[in-house]
């Protein structure tokens, strides 16, 4: 067997019947907003605008009173200090933005993992603190240090191990590693799974096909096997994609530890399907956008997130994850030097 499909009949059953009641209200409220943004993009109207506004603080507060109720699912203007939520919503504004560039889409990324990992593995978590005493370039009179108190995470991390789906996952998942990596006090450096995972879009939400590519991915049962793994993706629309990998793992008799899913916008119906899905997981998310559309993209969602990273593959010559690497260039490998030694040692 060389490939692995899902298909979305085999979600069907995880969402309670509370679970559609809540989407059902969410995407009604949503709809309503996309009628306005019909007139407002007609006249630029104030009375649109304000409405707009209106609705989503609506849509906002009862995907909070949804997400309140869920012990494993944290969303970060929910779950962070009021004071940082802002940017938070400023950084993922700015990724939604058709005028950001490539660049300044991969800036905007490294920056929603640093606080996501901040919202998972940080400060949000544990008083706990360990020491950094740092040899200074300061030597007269006498050789200076400096000491920096900084979380302590060591027990967090210490059998983790980065679960890429591929492509627009890459980049992100490196961005993650190498967070644990300062952090931790032993500059720990996780391994990496690599899995080669894509869904039909030619297919709607509710006969969507999700295909692992078995002899494109790059894991092995004992690297996985009792682990903590995580999964770091710019987006999460259905789950499907996690819950393939998830399935196939443990159908094969590979038991995680523990699961921790990373998102910068999650559909709310993708959080609560793994949630309900996928025993011991937990989801982390900096932004919960409301609904999917019926090609299953996420409303009002940012585009394609691994073609603003990586630029579009052609479907006749779809890079490997080798020239993937390539063509992040020097500005980035150089970077994450590290990360990228233990992709090579799971590819080569």
């Amino acid at each position: 067997m060389s490939n692995v499909i899902l298909e979305a009949s085999d979600l069907d059953g995880f969402l309670t019947e509370k679970d559609k009641v809540n989407l059902d209200e969410v995407s009604r409220l949503y709809s309503e907003c996309m009628d306005l943004f019909v007139e407002y993009e007609k006249n630029q109207s104030q009375t649109e605008y304000q409405k707009i506004i209106d609705l989503y603080q609506l849509i906002g507060d009862k995907i909070q009173e949804i997400v309140a109720e869920e012990d494993n699912l944290f969303v970060y203007p929910f779950s962070a200090p009021r004071e940082v939520r802002g940017e938070a919503s400023r950084l993922v504004a700015k990724l939604r933005d058709p005028k950001t560039n490539h660049n300044e889409f991969v800036y905007y990324i490294q920056r929603s993992f640093e606080l996501l990992f901040n919202l998972a593995f940080g400060g949000f978590v544990s008083d706990k603190r360990s020491y950094i005493v740092e040899k200074t370039p300061v030597n007269f009179p006498v050789q200076n240090y400096a000491v920096h108190k900084i979380p302590y995470i060591d027990d967090l991390v210490k059998d983790t191990v980065m679960c890429v789906m591929l492509r627009g996952a890459l980049l992100p998942s490196m961005i993650f590693s190498k967070e644990i990596e300062e952090y931790s006090s032993c500059n720990h450096v996780t391994p990496f799974a690599l899995f080669r995972i894509k869904r039909n879009d030619e297919k709607s939400e509710s006969n969507m096909q999700y295909v692992m590519d078995l002899k494109k991915s790059y894991f092995t049962a004992e690297m996985l096997n009792g682990k903590d793994l995580i999964f770091a993706d710019p987006m999460n629309a259905t789950g499907g994609s996690l819950y393939t990998i998830v399935d196939y793992l443990n159908k094969n008799d590979i038991k995680p530890k523990s699961i921790t899913f990373l998102n910068v916008i999650s559909a709310l119906k993708g959080s609560l399907r793994v949630i309900r899905a996928i025993d011991n997981i937990k989801v982390y998310t900096l932004w919960m956008d409301p609904m999917l559309n019926e090609k299953a993209y996420i409303l009002p969602g940012l585009g394609d997130a691994g073609d603003r990273l990586n630029g579009a593959d052609s479907e006749e010559y779809p890079r490997n994850i080798i020239q993937l690497i390539a063509d992040y260039g020097s500005s980035v490998t150089d970077l994450y030097r590290s990360q990228i030694r233990e992709i090579e040692k799971s590819v080569l």
